[in-house]
């Protein structure tokens, strides 16, 4: 398993033992951490499930793709860590990342 903590917009982190090959938005959801509504679920079609990745995971992770990209313009204060949660697959390489859900969804 692969240790993921989403930090709620209140500072309570959620610290999950998740499978490869998951999504964040997905773990996020299964185990109802607040502020991921995750409405498309999954489908790169809306912002509900924005995220900021940690600085310390930023070049791990990755930028977003061009579709995703143009996803993060519907998105509430987005910033250079932001992404959507739904388009980060966990993986070994991922194991103890940590994202921050922001104030609100868009």
């Amino acid at each position: 398993m692969t240790k993921l903590t989403i930090v709620a917009f209140d500072g309570t982190r959620h610290e999950l033992d998740v499978e490869n090959g998951s999504t964040v938005m997905e773990n996020a959801v299964r185990n109802s951490v607040p502020g991921i509504e995750a409405e498309c679920g999954g489908a790169c079609a809306c912002a509900t499930c924005h995220v900021y990745v940690d600085e310390e995971w930023s070049a791990a992770v990755g930028a977003p793709e061009a579709m995703e990209e143009d996803m993060l313009d519907f998105a509430y204060d987005v910033r250079p860590t932001s992404r959507l949660s739904c388009q980060i697959k966990m993986s070994e390489a991922l194991d103890g990342l940590i994202v921050h859900v922001p104030e609100r969804q868009a």
